[in-house]
């Protein structure tokens, strides 16, 4: 192929490339992993785009290359180039056995500056995600890569927003979020605010043993009002760098509110706070459904019980937000409470798998809610399901280099051609 080609390959747009693909036989995707949690991750987080089963090998770039030395060049490749010497020198190779308007994603263990400039600007692939991925990783990231789509985001160090909602009363919601805030706020040290926006009943303020004020509802029924100074008033602290805005009104008052006063307060908060963990009921008021479409992730708390997993497929049927590209994450609690589910037979009932399990602890979750604590500031089972949420809803705001890898490639690091045109 002639120079001026490759040129013209390179200036297309990833949703140019479908139709120009080339043979009717191509497969739209084909992955080449080495292990099960990365193939898990993309099941998962390809799901929403893959009408079809995903076409998912083992061996890595070494399987891919021999491969396509056979048969049709993908669409969309993956590769995982874990515990290859010399990754680009492998990926240099993948190109002259693949059709140069593929569109390559790469997986790896090199947690490296360098290496993902030469793997995506110098070679030409999508993107290169360092392992260990997530399903929400593969979601954010890759899932729109495949269908010809720029990925989101992140707009900033902070104002991620994220709900949780129990899938009905009683299943411990308010505690994953208490919890969750306690986590982010205490223990990860990142500016956190919990809000409850139930003044008749909320008891997330009572869980961590801080008043409630007038300021939620005030903010409501004014939104006019809000901006950071208020916010700043009327939130109050649990710690340095964790609070809680919380009302409470009498049960015959019926408070105001006023259109988009929602969109308001959580722009303010997101302004002023690393993260934001709604507790949200669902229950047909304008202000909770605002919440859910609001937040960038939604979190659904559920038992294992037949009633949880009906309203689970209920509430996982509600069209997503503007701002949410994953399905909610599922929260199953009290795994191993007495006489009901186990977690596969919740998982077949729901069709899909649970994201966190937390196991059953009345004395743990009753103590703690007696002397206004978090339940996550001890080593439990609770606490490490907390740990895991965390880590899911955080994203990349909480992933810290756990490596660097060092460039062992010599001279072909220092390639600046392109041999992936799939832009």
């Amino acid at each position: 192929m002639a120079d001026g080609d490759t040129l013209a390959l390179q200036r297309q747009s990833a949703s140019d490339l479908p139709a120009q693909a080339g043979r009717h036989d191509r497969p739209a995707l084909v992955a080449f992993v080495e292990d099960a949690a990365t193939e898990a991750a993309l099941r998962e987080g390809l799901a929403d785009v893959a009408h079809t089963d995903l076409d998912i090998r083992r061996g890595g770039i070494k399987a891919a290359i021999h491969a396509l030395r056979k048969a049709a060049t993908p669409r969309v490749l993956i590769v995982d180039v874990t515990g290859v010497e010399q990754p680009l020198t492998a990926l240099h190779d993948l190109s002259f056995v693949s059709e140069p308007d593929v569109r390559v994603l790469v997986i790896g263990e090199l947690n490296n500056l360098d290496f993902y400039r030469e793997v995506t600007r110098g070679l030409g692939a999508l993107e290169y995600l360092t392992k260990p991925v997530t399903r929400d990783m593969i979601s954010r990231h890759f899932a729109p890569l495949v269908v010809g789509r720029a990925p989101a985001e992140e707009t900033g160090p902070g104002g991620r927003v994220v709900s949780i909602t129990g899938v009905r009363g009683g299943v411990g919601a308010t505690t994953i979020a208490v919890n969750l805030a306690y986590h982010f706020g205490v223990t990860a040290d990142r500016h956190t605010v919990l809000l409850d926006p139930d003044l008749h009943l909320g008891t997330a303020a009572m869980l961590l043993d801080c008043p409630a004020g007038p300021g939620l509802r005030m903010a409501l029924e004014n939104p006019e009002r809000i901006d950071e100074l208020f916010v700043e008033r009327s939130a109050q602290p649990v710690s340095d760098r964790l609070h809680v805005l919380a009302g409470e009104v009498k049960l015959a008052e019926q408070p105001g509110y006023a259109p988009n006063a929602a969109q308001a307060l959580i722009q303010a908060l997101s302004r002023r706070y690393n993260f934001v963990v709604c507790d949200v009921p669902f229950a047909p008021h304008p202000l909770y459904r605002d919440l859910l479409d609001i937040s960038q992730q939604r979190v659904l708390v559920m038992e294992p019980t037949l009633a949880c997993v009906r309203d689970a497929l209920r509430l996982l049927s509600l069209p997503a937000g503007s701002g949410q590209t994953r399905r909610p994450i599922i929260v199953l609690n009290r795994l191993g409470l007495k006489g009901s589910l186990t977690r596969r037979k919740v998982e077949e009932a729901l069709k899909t798998k649970v994201d966190i399990v937390v196991p059953d602890l009345p004395r743990a979750v009753e103590n703690a809610a007696t002397l206004g604590q978090a339940i996550a500031s001890n080593r439990n089972g609770f606490r490490r399901g907390i740990v895991e949420l965390a880590r899911l809803t955080a994203f990349v705001r909480l992933l810290d280099a756990s490596k660097s890898g060092e460039d062992t490639d010599g001279p072909k690091a220092r390639r600046r051609w392109r041999l992936f045109g799939g832009r």
